[in-house]
């Protein structure tokens, strides 16, 4: 049976002490924030966890804190994907044994496949891995867009129970949930985006900003989803700022320092991405009071 996949889920940062290592008791923290702001889950090891910068021992690591921190209370969905096929194998193996409920697996990057080599690469996993799945489309990192027609040809394995959808395109999005809607779930993979895929039919989000408001995020979700699309659409629009700000203008390194301003632990980036300075973290500073996110 397929496993069914909806709400507010944050990929999550992973923060780092000042040596540069992890920092395990301030991920403790930030997933116990999470947990009680009602997030529907925890993704470790995705855009906003620099899984990118993190070694394969690094993402076994954080994997199994986040497993154990967990505890069963809402599911984990580790991101295990990579450039190469075999690697993704063998950390989505690696995830499994630790006890994470579902797998993101980003579409390959680097060199640019064509949508047939993507079916083959997506074919191959399952082949070797019993377990669900979430497809993660991220066109502005990898330059490949996974087309609705391979999504639904993918539909026909059982493991692939939804996609986090992060063009930011409504078009890329309603033809999704027109294809492979009533099989699968999709996700908004842009904070920008909540509101709209949830009021096509899609089941939820996995984006950014939930890190920083995920109270908020949940609201949004619980609104549209109990049919208040007129609250739902005015708290989409009160946090197109801050995910504009989160997202576009300083990806990561503003997720981190929002995070920070909170009182969260969350450190510096890895390089090369750069902590920000301070009229950078004051604009941060200044959205995160307006949403009332922090004390004026």
């Amino acid at each position: 049976m397929r496993l069914e996949v909806k709400g507010v889920m944050p990929p999550h940062i992973t923060p780092f002490a000042a040596s540069g290592l992890l920092d395990e008791k301030g991920l403790r923290e930030d997933i116990e924030f999470w947990i009680e702001s009602g997030v529907s889950g925890l993704v470790p090891c995705g855009s906003n966890g620099e899984s990118t910068n993190l070694t394969m021992e690094e993402k076994e690591q954080v994997i199994r804190l986040v497993v154990d921190q967990v505890n069963g209370r809402i599911p984990v969905i580790a991101g295990t994907g990579s450039s190469s096929t075999s690697e993704t194998i063998t950390l989505s193996r690696y995830a499994i044994d630790v006890g994470v409920d579902a797998l993101l697996i980003v579409t390959p990057y680097y060199f640019t496949v064509s949508q047939e080599d993507l079916y083959h690469h997506y074919r191959t996993i399952v082949e070797k891995i019993d377990h669900p799945i979430i497809l993660y489309d991220v066109p502005k990192f990898t330059n490949v867009t996974i087309s609705p027609l391979i999504a639904e040809r993918l539909t026909e394995f059982e493991q692939i129970a939804g996609i986090k959808e992060s063009s930011s395109d409504l078009r890329q999005i309603a033809e999704l949930i027109d294809s492979v809607g009533d099989k699968i779930s999709v996700l908004s993979g842009s904070g920008s985006t909540i509101f709209s895929t949830l009021t096509l039919g899609g089941k939820g989000a996995v984006a950014a900003i939930v890190n920083v408001a995920p109270a908020l995020c949940v609201r949004l979700y619980n609104t549209v989803v109990a049919g208040n699309i007129e609250e739902g659409r005015r708290l989409q629009l009160s946090l197109l700022r801050l995910d504009r700000l989160l997202t576009v203008k300083y990806p990561v390194s503003g997720v981190k320092a929002a995070l920070e301003l909170l009182g969260k632990p969350a450190g510096p980036p890895r390089m090369p991405i750069r902590p920000l300075v301070r009229e950078e973290i004051d604009e941060i500073r200044a959205e995160l009071e307006n949403l009332s996110l922090i004390p004026t």
